[in-house]
C-alpha cells in the first residue's frame, strides 16, 4: 500500500466531491451517488488504489449504458429470523451491499446470526467495508462475492470463477482484525493499477493467451487470467481455488444468481443481460458464546504483533495494520496522492461529464 510519491495531494472532501457529482452528472440520484461516493473513498483511504478512484468511470460507464439500474431499490424475497434472500435488481453495488449488511446487523442484534444472500447483483467495491460494518455493532461481520470469470482452474488453460474475494472482520474496543482478500493471486485492480503505473507483474500473479506467466500488465488485462490465490499447483494453488469455489457456493449458488462462467464477461453484459452477481453478507454476535471475546481477540492480536520479526525493520503485523498505516499517512499529509495516470483519467471524465475537476490541496 505504496502512496503515490510524486502527484499532488487530493483531499478526502474533495474525492467524495467529485465522485458524487459524476454518479449525479449520469442520473444517480443523490443519496445513491453518495453511497458510491463513500465505498470508493474508502477504499482509496485505506490504501485499496485499485477498487477506488480507480474504479470510478467503470461505475459511471455502467450506468451510461444501463448495464446498471441506477434507480434500483433491492427488495427481499423471503426471509427467516435469522436469514434473508433479496433481489438486488440490478442496482449499484453500494446500494444493494448495504441494504444487505444492515439486514444482516438487524438479524444478529435480534437472534445472533444475521445471514443475508443477494440475487441481481454488482462490483460492490472493497469486501471489507461491509465486514466492518457489522464489527462496528461489535459483530463478527462477513462479506463475499463472485465475479466475472478471471481465474484459472488448477491444470486448465481457461478462467473458471472470479477473483471471488472475502472478508472478515471482528474488533474490541482497542483494536481490530480486518481481513479482506480476494481467492485469486491478486485483484484484477491490482494488475490494472501497475498497468497505469507502467510497471512489470511480480511473477505468479497472471497469465497471458496461452496459459504462461506473465510479466507484462497490458497482456494481462487483454488475455484475464488470473493464478489462484498460492499460484501454481506445486505452491498450492488448488487451496486458493478451493477457497474461490467456496466463495462461488456462498453467493452464486445459495443465491440462485449466474455463477463461475454463466457470469458474462465484462464486455458482453448488457442491458438484457446484466452481470447478475451472487454477494453474501453475514453477521454474528459473539456475546452468544463464550464471555470475554474482546479481551481474547486483544490478546490474540498482540501475541501475534511482538513476535519476532525476521527482519527487525519490518514489525510483524496482522490484517488490516497496513490500511492503519496507510490511513494514518493520509491523515498527516491531508488526502490522498493518486498516480499520474489516475489524475488524467480524472480529468478526462471530469470534461465528458462538464463536472468540476479535481482541485489540489
Amino acid at each position: 500500500m505504496e502512496m503515490n510519491e510524486d502527484s499532488q495531494v487530493v483531499s478526502l472532501q474533495e474525492c467524495r466531491r467529485f465522485i458524487t457529482e459524476c454518479m449525479i452528472a449520469v442520473g444517480v440520484p443523490e443519496c445513491h451517488a453518495n453511497a458510491q461516493s463513500d465505498l470508493l473513498v474508502e477504499a482509496d483511504y485505506r490504501g485499496h488504489y485499485s477498487h477506488g478512484m480507480n474504479r470510478l468511470d467503470h461505475y459511471v460507464k455502467d450506468v451510461q449504458t444501463e448495464w446498471t439500474d441506477k434507480l434500483a431499490v433491492p427488495k427481499v424475497l423471503a426471509e427467516t429470523p435469522a436469514t434473508a434472500w433479496v433481489d438486488g435488481q440490478n442496482g449499484l453495488g453500494a446500494i444493494v451491499g448495504n441494504f444487505c449488511m444492515g439486514i444482516a446487523i438487524k438479524k444478529a442484534k435480534n437472534v445472533g446470526v444475521g445471514w443475508v444472500c443477494a440475487r441481481g447483483a454488482n462490483h460492490y467495491g472493497i469486501a471489507g467495508i461491509y465486514a466492518m460494518q457489522a464489527a462496528r455493532f461489535g459483530l463478527i461481520g462477513m462479506s463475499f462475492t463472485n465475479t466475472c470469470p478471471i481465474t484459472n482452474s488448477t491444470r486448465s488453460k481457461k478462467p473458471a470463477i472470479g477473483v471471488n474475494p472475502l472478508a472478515f472482520a471482528a474488533s474490541s474496543s482497542n483494536d481490530s482484525f480486518v481481513l479482506d482478500m480476494s481467492t485469486s493471486t491478486v485483484a484484477v485492480g491490482k494488475i490494472e493499477m501497475k498497468k497505469r503505473k507502467q510497471e512489470k507483474l511480480p511473477e505468479g500473479w497472471a497469465l497471458d493467451h496461452e496459459g504462461n506467466i506473465t510479466d507484462d500488465p497490458k497482456v494481462a488485462c487483454e488475455a484475464q487470467h488470473l493464478l489462484p490465490l498460492g499460484g501454481t499447483e506445486l505452491n498450492g494453488g488448488y487451496k486458493g481455488f478451493g477457497l474461490g469455489v467456496m466463495v462461488e457456493m456462498l453467493t452464486g449458488i445459495l443465491a440462485g444468481s449466474n455463477y463461475a462462467d454463466r457470469i458474462p464477461p465484462y464486455n458482453l453484459f448488457s442491458k438484457d443481460r446484466p452481470r447478475d452477481l451472487g454477494q453474501c453478507f453475514i453477521a454474528v454476535d459473539p456475546k452468544c458464546f463464550a464471555p470475554g471475546f474482546e479481551d481474547r481477540l486483544d490478546d490474540l492480536l498482540d501475541s501475534i504483533r511482538n513476535l519476532d520479526p525476521s527482519n527487525p525493520e519490518k514489525p510483524v503485523i496482522v490484517a488490516g495494520d497496513p490500511e492503519r498505516e496507510h490511513m494514518a499517512e493520509v491523515n498527516r499529509i491531508g488526502g490522498i496522492r493518486f498516480c499520474k495516470d489516475q489524475l488524467e483519467s480524472c480529468s478526462k471524465l471530469a470534461a465528458s461529464l462538464k463536472v468540476a475537476p479535481l482541485k489540489f490541496k
